[in-house]
């Protein structure tokens, strides 16, 4: 089994950002990848990051990085998860939504919906639930490319707020992105073992 891991966004990306400029989602999401495919390859699992420029990376081109290694290894071999922060509004302004998602394409296959309830468990035990309302099927639907344009199971993570104040304090902690961190590698490892590879 390989593990693809995308990290969302990039430094020209405008507006990925907390309103007070202290939280950049391509630079978060850069390091909380690494901490992720580090703790895999320390686990003993292939992992990959398909984005490891500072620059973004087109939607088209990630994809085809993530089908590329599908056609590689097979795709019943490859797992995708992506990381991202989410945000309330596009406003600038401060907000006070909180929580952890995470995202299927609406024709997701029943092994995608897994993993992302597998990884929503772990976010649960960390008790980062937030304040909205969770679907019972404990995943959430979006028409995004990186989910719906590649081949293998994928899950798109939404990371808490970067316009909540306490969150983005919480995400720049190095407890925070250890945290977020160990969700992931913990919901990777369930998803492998429930695969049986």
């Amino acid at each position: 089994m390989i593990v693809i891991i995308d990290n969302g966004h990039g430094v020209n990306t405008a507006g990925k950002c907390s309103p007070d400029k202290r939280l950049y989602e391509w630079k978060w999401a850069r390091e909380v990848a690494q901490l992720i495919e580090d703790k895999l390859k320390a686990h003993g699992i292939k992992a990959v990051r398909i984005v490891t420029e500072d620059t973004d990376i087109s939607l088209k081109e990630r994809c085809q990085r993530v089908n590329a290694l599908c056609a590689q290894h097979g795709t019943s071999n490859c797992v995708l998860v992506s990381v991202h922060i989410n945000a309330a509004g596009a406003d600038g302004q401060w907000h006070n939504a909180t929580g952890w998602s995470g995202w299927v394409d609406p024709n997701a296959s029943s092994n995608s919906k897994r993993f992302a309830q597998l990884l929503y468990a772990e976010a649960e035990k960390a008790k980062l639930q937030g304040n909205r309302s969770v679907p019972p099927y404990k995943y959430w639907v979006g028409n995004f490319a990186i989910v719906r344009d590649t081949k293998c199971p994928a899950v798109l993570t939404e990371n808490l707020f970067q316009d909540n104040k306490a969150e983005v304090d919480y995400l720049l902690s190095a407890e925070g992105k250890a945290t977020i961190a160990k969700l992931h590698v913990e919901g990777i490892l369930n998803y492998i073992k429930s695969t049986g590879k």
